[in-house]
C-alpha cells in the first residue's frame, strides 16, 4: 500500500518522480505529492485523487531540482485530503512514509506539549517533527533520523530530505518494503521494482532495521544502531516493456493473456521429464528435509490463500501428508500449535504481505521450517525463510492477481510432486502422467484464450447487471470457485460468493432465483456427477447457469444457459484451466460496467500494513 519514489542525481527530479509514481499506481492510492530540493530550499506540491491531478498541479507550479521524493498515499490515519497527503514538512525536513506508526497518538501529545504545531491527521507528520526536533538539538540528518526512529513503534519505510544537506536522501525501513536502485551518477529508492526499471536494473533490497544515505555517487548502508552493512546489488531481469500494456486495454487483460508464458517461465529448468521429477535445487530443501516433514501448514492471504487450498489438496493426495491452510491474519491472532517437524509454506505474490510475513516469522520462531513462494526475488518473506521457491511471472501491475496466482499454483503442484517422489507416495508412472500434462498446460490455455475472451465478452451482456453471483465447485474446483468470486468482487463491485457445491443445500440455496446467476465448475473429474446434481438443484430454483465444462461434454452443457469449454486434462491439473474463464468473466463484467479494472477502489496490490 502507498508508494515511495526518490531520486538524487543530475537530471530534473520531477519527471522521474512522476514516472515512478505512475508505475506504482497498482499499489492503490487516494492522494499524491512530491518534495523537491530547489535552490531556495524544499518545495512541496500535493494533490488529492489521481496522479493526473498532481501532474496538473506541477504544470501550474513547476519545481526544478535534481533531488526529490514522491509519494502516493492510501489513507490509514486521516481522510484523503491535500493536508493529509505526503510529503509532510517540519522546518527544513520533508518526509514520505509507508506503514503505520502505532504510538503516534502518544508522540503527537508529546510534540504538541513541546510547542510543535501538527496540521494533519496523519501518523507520518509525527515522524517529520521528531526528526526536526533532533536537528534543532544540533544533530546531522542521519543521526536525527536514527534518534527519531528509536522513538517510534510500528511499520515504516521512510525517505527524508533536508535543506541542510541538499544533495542527499536518507531512507530507512522496518516491516515495509524499500528497494534502492543504482546507476551511473544517480541513486534511486522505491517501494517496488517497477518504479525503477526504466532507469536501472541494479537493485539493493533493504532489510528491516536498516538505514541508507543516498547521493548521486551511490549509497552507504548501515543498521539503525550504526553498524555498517555491505550488500551488493542484484540484477533484475524484468524489462520496462514487461510493465507496459503492450496494446491491451488494461493490465489485467494483458496479464491474463501472459499466463501461458508465465507458466512456461516458472516451470523452465525445474521439471525433469526424463525422471518425472522436480529439481531439488529449485526447491531449496534436501531429500532428508522432505522425509522429516510430519505436517504442512500453508499460510497466505487473499488470492494466494486460494492457491494454497489447491496446494493442500495436492500435498494430501500426492504426498499423503496432513496439510492445513491458514489465513495468515488469523494464524497470527491465536496460539497455534506448531513446531519441529512442521513445514510452513508462506505464499505471497510480492513477498512483502505483512500478515504472511509476521505469521511465517512466528512459525519459524517456534521451530517450524519455512518455505517461501513469492514472485519478487529478494523480498522480505524469502529472505526470512529457510528456503525459497520463486515464481517467474514477471511484474504484475493489475491489483487483481491473475498470472501470479497461476504461477503459484504451478509451484505448489511442483512442490507436491517433489515431496511425493521423495516420500515414495507417487510412482514414476503416475508422476510422469502429471508432469507431462503440466508441460502441456500453457499451450492448452493459449489455444483457447482468444476465443474464450470473445465468447465471454458477449456472454456478460446478459449477466452484467446481476447484483449477486454464486460460484460452485467440488474438490480442486472449490478453491477456483472462491477465486472466481473474489475476482468478480474486486474489480466489478458485484457481490459474489464461492461455495463448495455440496454446501449449497446448507444455506446458499435460499438465495437462488431467476435474478442470481450461478457459475458452476463442472470439469469431468471424480466429482462431476455430484456437481451436475447440484447444478440441477440450482436450475430447479430458476437460477441462470453458466457452466465451465470439459470440451465435448454435451450432456452437462445442455443443462446450462451458457457455457465455456476447457480442454480435457488429468484432474489434478484442472485448476490451471478452469480458473481462466473465471478471470475473464470478472474482467469482462468490470469492463462492461466501466469500473477501474487495474486500480479498483479501496484496494492495494501489496498489503504491507495491518
Amino acid at each position: 500500500m502507498c508508494g515511495i519514489v526518490g531520486y538524487v542525481g543530475n537530471e530534473e527530479a520531477a519527471p522521474i518522480l512522476l514516472d515512478g509514481l505512475r508505475r506504482l499506481e497498482y499499489r492503490g492510492y487516494d492522494s499524491a505529492g512530491v518534495a523537491i530540493q530547489e535552490a531556495s530550499g524544499i518545495e512541496v506540491v500535493r494533490a488529492v485523487g489521481k496522479l493526473r491531478n498532481l501532474e496538473k498541479a506541477l504544470f501550474d507550479r513547476p519545481l526544478q531540482g535534481s533531488v526529490g521524493i514522491g509519494h502516493t498515499r492510501w489513507a490509514t490515519h486521516g481522510r484523503p485530503s491535500e493536508v493529509n497527503a505526503h510529503p509532510h514538512v517540519a522546518g527544513p525536513i520533508a518526509v514520505v512514509h509507508n506503514g503505520i506508526i502505532e504510538n503516534h497518538l502518544r508522540l503527537r501529545a508529546e510534540l504538541e506539549k513541546g510547542g510543535f504545531t501538527i496540521t494533519s491527521d496523519t501518523d507520518t507528520e509525527i515522524v517529520s517533527h521528531l526528526i526536526h526536533r533532533e536537528t534543532r538539538a544540533g544533530h546531522d540528518m542521519l543521526t536525527s533520523i536514527r534518534r527519531a526512529l528509536a522513538q517510534v513503534e510500528g511499520a515504516y519505510a521512510i525517505a527524508v530530505v533536508s535543506e541542510a544537506e541538499p544533495r542527499r536522501i536518507v531512507v530507512a525501513k522496518s516491516s515495509s518494503p524499500l528497494v534502492l536502485g543504482v546507476s551511473r551518477n544517480a541513486t534511486y529508492c522505491a517501494s517496488d521494482i517497477p518504479a525503477l526499471l526504466p532507469y536501472t536494473n541494479e537493485m539493493v533490497f533493504m532489510e528491516d532495521g536498516e538505514i541508507a544515505v543516498l547521493d548521486p555517487d551511490g549509497f552507504s548502508l548501515s543498521t539503525l544502531a550504526g553498524e555498517p552493512v555491505n550488500r551488493r546489488s542484484r540484477k533484475i531481469s524484468w524489462s520496462p516493456v514487461m510493465a507496459e500494456k503492450a496494446g491491451y486495454k488494461h493490465f489485467m487483460l494483458k496479464e491474463i493473456f501472459e499466463q501461458p508464458r508465465a507458466l512456461e517461465d516458472t516451470m523452465r529448468g525445474r521439471l525433469d521429464r526424463e525422471r518425472a521429477d522436480v529439481e531439488t535445487a529449485e526447491i531449496g530443501l534436501s531429500d532428508e528435509d522432505a522425509k522429516a516433514i510430519r505436517r504442512v501448514i500453508l499460510l497466505a492471504c487473499g488470492t494466494s490463500h486460494h492457491a494454497t487450498i489447491a496446494g493442500r489438496y495436492w500435498i494430501e493426495e500426492l504426498a499423503k501428508l496432513p496439510a492445513i491452510t491458514e489465513l495468515a491474519s488469523e494464524f497470527r491472532g491465536r496460539d497455534a500449535v506448531i513446531g519441529e517437524g512442521d513445514l510452513v509454506i508462506a505464499v505471497s505474490q510480492s513477498g512483502e504481505t505483512i500478515d504472511t510475513l509476521m505469521a511465517a516469522k512466528e512459525a519459524k520462531a517456534r521451530g517450524a521450517k519455512v518455505l517461501a513462494i513469492a514472485n519478487v526475488n529478494g523480498s522480505a518473506i524469502p529472505r526470512m525463510a529457510d528456503a525459497s521457491f520463486y515464481t517467474h511471472a514477471g511484474p504484475e501491475i493489475g491489483v487483481a492477481s491473475t498470472k501470479c496466482f497461476m504461477t503459484q499454483l504451478a509451484n505448489l503442484l511442483m512442490f507436491s510432486i517433489w515431496l511425493s517422489r521423495r516420500r515414495g507416495t507417487l510412482s514414476e508412472g503416475e508422476a510422469r502422467e502429471i508432469v507431462e500434462g503440466l508441460v502441456r498446460i500453457p499451450h492448452q490455455i493459449e489455444e483457447r484464450l482468444e476465443a474464450m475472451h470473445e465468447k465471454i465478452s458477449d456472454m456478460v451482456r446478459e449477466f452484467s447487471n446481476a447484483r449477486d453471483v454464486l460460484f460452485l465447485g467440488r474438490g480442486l474446483s472449490f478453491p477456483m470457485a472462491l477465486e472466481g468470486a473474489l475476482k468478480l468482487k474486486e474489480i466489478s463491485y458485484v457481490h459474489a460468493e464461492g461455495y463448495a457445491a455440496g454446501e449449497m443445500k446448507h444455506g446458499p440455496i435460499a438465495l437462488l432465483d431467476a435474478e442470481v446467476p450461478v457459475i458452476v465448475l463442472a470439469p469431468q473429474d471424480r466429482h462431476h456427477e455430484r456437481v451436475c446434481s447440484n447444478l440441477q438443484e440450482a436450475r430447479a430454483r430458476e437460477a441462470k447457469i453458466i457452466g465451465v465444462t470439459t470440451a465435448g461434454d454435451a450432456q452437462t452443457q445442455s443443462l446450462c444457459d451458457a457455457f465455456v469449454e476447457v480442454a480435457p486434462v488429468h484432474e489434478v491439473l484442472s485448476p490451471f484451466l478452469t480458473v481462466v474463464p473465471l478471470q475473464l468473466y470478472a474482467y469482462c463484467v468490470a469492463d462492461h460496467k466501466g469500473t477501474d479494472v487495474d486500480q479498483p477502489r479501496n484496494l492495494a496490490k501489496t498489503v504491507t500494513v495491518e
